[in-house]
C-alpha cells in the first residue's frame, strides 16, 4: 500500500463518519485505477476493523439493468458490509444519519461453514447516494464501498432455503404502499451460486476470504431509489412482504 492510499483512507473514513462521503473525488486531478480503488476501500476497512468494527459480508453492485443504466457504467464491483450497520426489519432509520439516503431492494444469501449458499432472502440496502466527480466512475463507486451505508434484514421466519424460491419469483419494492418497481430475483439471469463463485474469485485476487455465516448481497435487478423522512419501504417476493423499514 502506498503512503498516498493510507492518507486517502484516513480522509475517506473521516468523511464517511461525518456524513460527507467521498469528498476527495471533488478534486478533478484525482485519478485512481481499479486496483487502487480496491486498495483504498480495503484500507478503510482495515481502519474500521482496527477501531472495533466487524465485517459481516460483502455486496456485489452495478450488475443489474436498473443500476447500470442509472449510473452509466457496468460492474460487477465489490463492497464490504459491517455488522454495526445491519438493521432489523421494521427499524426506524433517521435520514440525518445518511448522506442523500437511497435504497435498493435485492436478494442476498448467507453462507454455511463449507462456504456454500445456506439460506437466501431479500434485503433493503441503504446507500449514501452521492458521486462527487463530474462523471460517475467505477473507481469512485469502489472507493466509496459501493456507496453502501448498511442493510435491513428480514426476520428469521422470512429467510428461506433455496428451493422455496423459483425462477418465476418476482421481487417488488413499495414506497408508501406504491409499487415503484418489480423484476426477477437475480440480476442478469444469475443465481446465488454464480454470485458466490464471483465473490470467492474476486476476494482471492485481493488476498481476502469468505468466513462462515457471512452475508452476500447479489445486486439488484431494479434501480436505486432516493427516500425521504416519512417514507415507508417494503420489499416483497411474490407479493408477500419480506422486509421493511421506515425513514424518520
Amino acid at each position: 500500500m502506498t503512503p498516498k492510499i493510507k492518507q486517502l483512507a484516513k480522509r475517506q473514513l473521516k468523511d464517511y463518519r461525518n456524513k460527507k462521503p467521498g469528498t476527495l473525488f471533488s478534486d478533478p486531478t484525482l485519478n485512481l485505477t481499479i486496483e487502487q480503488a480496491y486498495a483504498l476501500q480495503d484500507s478503510v476497512t482495515k481502519l474500521r476493523v482496527t477501531e472495533g468494527e466487524k465485517i459481516t459480508g460483502y455486496k456485489v453492485g452495478c450488475v443489474g439493468p436498473g443500476t447500470t443504466k442509472q449510473f452509466g457504467m457496468k460492474g460487477p464491483i465489490r463492497g464490504t458490509l459491517f455488522l454495526n450497520e445491519v438493521h432489523k426489519s421494521g427499524s426506524k432509520l433517521n435520514k440525518s444519519a445518511f448522506c442523500n439516503l437511497a435504497i435498493e431492494g435485492e436478494m442476498a444469501f448467507k453462507i454455511n461453514n463449507k462456504c456454500e449458499v445456506d439460506i437466501i432472502f431479500p434485503v433493503i440496502e441503504l446507500h449514501n447516494f452521492i458521486f462527487r466527480a463530474h462523471q460517475k466512475t467505477l473507481t469512485e463507486l469502489i472507493s466509496n464501498n459501493g456507496i453502501n451505508a448498511g442493510i435491513v434484514l428480514p426476520s428469521i421466519d422470512q429467510k428461506l432455503t433455496e428451493p422455496q424460491f423459483h425462477d418465476g419469483s418476482i421481487l417488488s419494492i413499495l414506497i408508501n404502499n406504491i409499487k415503484i418497481g418489480s423484476s426477477a430475483l437475480w440480476p442478469n439471469q444469475g443465481d446465488p451460486k454464480t454470485t458466490l463463485d464471483w465473490v470467492k474469485g474476486h476476494l482471492l485476487k485481493y488476498g481476502l476470504f469468505l468466513q462462515p455465516e457471512q452475508i452476500i448481497l447479489a445486486g439488484t435487478t431494479l434501480g436505486l431509489y432516493p427516500v425521504q423522512s416519512g417514507d415507508d419501504i417494503k420489499v416483497l417476493v411474490d407479493d408477500q412482504i419480506k422486509v421493511q423499514c421506515t425513514i424518520i
